[in-house]
């Protein structure tokens, strides 16, 4: 027993001697017998490098055939140095390389001049080909070094979705600026604390994937509700309103009403999110479909009348007396083209024709503070609707706590509060949806790195307003299509499309004098279709639209393309002439 004992530690004592014998050969072999070619490369590559090799994870669009579309990824080429005073000759090198890839004559011999700087970057973002071509003329003095950088392929693509990856305030780190880069940006940071192993690794080549990997459950990839088509198609109609119209400012977000989830987000001006250092105007960055906020005008009269409706004070066809204008609290508020339609006019001729004094009457029948409920407490206006984009901004509902009469019945028309275009669709999808609410969302789902899915859990739904409520205000909504809006000349026959026009003034700043302007004003557009099934919720909005007073005349025609396209698109069935049957 003694002697198997002695043999086996005298076995393991040479398979130890056998270790260290390798150990010590290999450290000879890396430091002495090679030092200084290795120092040579790691001064010419890895110091180089260490600073420029970056990591992060995907950011995918799902497309209408469930295919993901790279929004976001990481791309990677060379950075050509040079150290000056081992190039000869500045001219023939300067030939050489610009012969292969673009570069700046004037920059590159300046650079080169600086004989006492032992390193001078002359070109980023070199392709493998053309590296490969200047690597293979050897020229004194000029390197090459892998270098990795985030890459949008889109350009501008939903930039404001999206965002970017710039330098942190401290300047040191690569962190998400805006959008899901921002918002998601603990998930998809890769740490590369140990993208350099030590020579022991060389040795023993599985000691990394044991000892040196870190956790990647929380690592990931995210994929978004946002379909690119969609969106591409979205921007481009902003842009031509924008154009159209010489507007401050031009958004729209396209939504699923029955699910939250957001096809298309978008507002201009934009920008190319591969080149946002070159934006001079940083205000550009914010987006402003969730931090900003608008009066919203008559885009909020349907939601006055859904509280009416759901309260049982008013049905569609409901009437009151017009008097064209009405007076509270030694103020004065007119129908926006100040006639009066007189007595009978009912609820539907109300959101028919947008009148102010219609939707004031509402008010009164509800009383202040029960309407001042359903806006706030029901439908939520003013609040952060829990979008997963950074920076949402609350709305400005002071108004509500007056104890004037004059302040509620402004608000019934969309005057005296103001909200963010996305707190305003979401409230605005409780008539599309039965009544129940929804919360919007841009992220479908979570890939983390360990395998995980995670799938986007929105918040439990609540029964606003009844059903019966929705599909009233819903079928009155269809009635302003089909025989109102420019005098029913954008109906579609084969479906069904609610839909509402906003116009507000644009408040006039305290420094001005404060009141309203007379002639900026906000414009904004929704609807839903098909109306009693919808599979879309469309808001546009565009911010002083030069010589155009109403929405009716910027966003209507843009509204009507963008419900063609996505009726189109995604090849829904005609809802016209047959009987639908309501699933619940």
């Amino acid at each position: 027993m003694q002697a198997h004992l002695t043999s086996r530690l005298r076995f393991i004592s040479v398979i130890f001697v056998l270790l260290g014998i390798i150990f010590v050969v290999r450290l000879h072999y890396l430091q002495v017998q090679n030092g200084a070619k290795f120092l040579k490369e790691a001064n010419n590559q890895y110091v180089a490098t260490v600073s420029n090799q970056f990591d992060r994870g995907n950011i995918y669009f799902r497309s209408q055939n469930n295919k993901l579309v790279t929004g976001a990824t990481i791309n990677s080429g060379f950075v050509v140095s040079i150290t000056p005073k081992l190039v000869s000759d500045k001219e023939k090198t300067y030939a050489a390389i610009s012969a292969i890839t673009p570069l700046d004559h004037k920059s590159f011999i300046e650079k080169a001049k600086r004989i006492n700087d032992p390193y001078e970057e002359i070109l980023r973002r070199v392709s493998d080909k053309d590296a490969e071509s200047i690597r293979a003329l050897k020229l004194p003095g000029v390197q090459l070094f892998r270098e990795t950088w985030r890459y949008y392929p889109g350009g501008q693509l939903a930039a404001h979705v999206l965002g970017f990856v710039g330098f942190a305030p401290d300047g040191e780190d690569l962190i998400g600026r805006y959008g899901i880069e921002s918002y998601y940006n603990d998930v998809l940071t890769r740490h590369e604390d140990n993208l350099y192993v030590n020579f022991f690794a060389e040795i023993f080549s599985n000691i990394r994937s044991t000892v040196f990997e870190r956790s990647k459950e929380e690592e990931a990839d995210i994929v978004l509700t946002v379909e690119p088509t969609v969106q591409a198609y979205l921007e481009k109609e902003l842009e031509d309103v924008m154009s159209d119209w010489s507007s401050d400012l031009v958004g729209g977000i396209i939504m699923d009403p029955k699910t939250g989830a957001i096809f298309a987000m978008a507002s201009n001006p934009t920008y190319d999110l591969n080149e946002y250092g070159k934006v001079k105007d940083g205000s550009v960055f914010p987006n402003p479909s969730i931090q900003d906020v608008y009066e919203m005008g008559s885009t909020m009269k349907p939601l006055t009348m859904a509280a009416g409706l759901d309260a049982g004070v008013i049905t569609a066809n409901s009437t009151y007396n017009d008097t064209g204008s009405i007076t509270m609290n030694n103020k004065t508020f007119w129908n926006y083209d100040r006639r009066a339609r007189g007595p009978g006019t009912s609820m539907q001729e109300v959101l028919n024709q947008s009148l102010n004094t219609g939707v004031s009457h509402v008010v009164g029948k509800l009383g202040n503070q029960r309407f001042a409920d359903y806006f706030r407490n029901k439908f939520h206006l003013g609040e952060e609707t829990g979008i997963d984009l950074p920076g949402e901004r609350q709305g400005l509902m002071n108004n509500l706590n007056s104890n004037r009469d004059i302040e509620f019945a402004q608000a019934s028309f969309g005057q005296g509060i103001a909200v963010t275009p996305i707190n305003m669709i979401t409230a605005l999808s409780i008539m599309a949806n039965d009544g129940t609410s929804v919360t919007p969302h841009v992220v479908e789902e979570i890939r983390y790195e360990g395998g995980r899915i995670k799938k986007s859990t929105p918040n439990p739904v609540e029964q606003v307003i009844s059903r019966a409520a929705s599909e009233e205000v819903t079928r009155m909504l269809v009635t302003v299509v089909d025989k109102a809006l420019l005098g029913g000349k954008v109906k579609i026959p084969e479906y069904s499309v609610a839909a509402k026009t906003g116009t507000a003034q644009m408040a006039r700043p305290r420094e001005e004098g404060g009141g309203y302007y007379e002639d900026k004003y906000i414009h904004t557009f929704f609807g839903y279709f098909p109306a009693y099934e919808p599979r879309f919720m469309v808001f546009l909005y565009t911010k002083n639209p030069k010589n155009v007073e109403f929405a009716s005349h910027t966003l209507t025609h843009p509204f009507n393309r963008i419900t063609k396209f996505l009726l189109n698109y995604y090849g829904i069935p005609p809802d016209r002439g047959t009987t639908v049957t309501r699933q619940h």
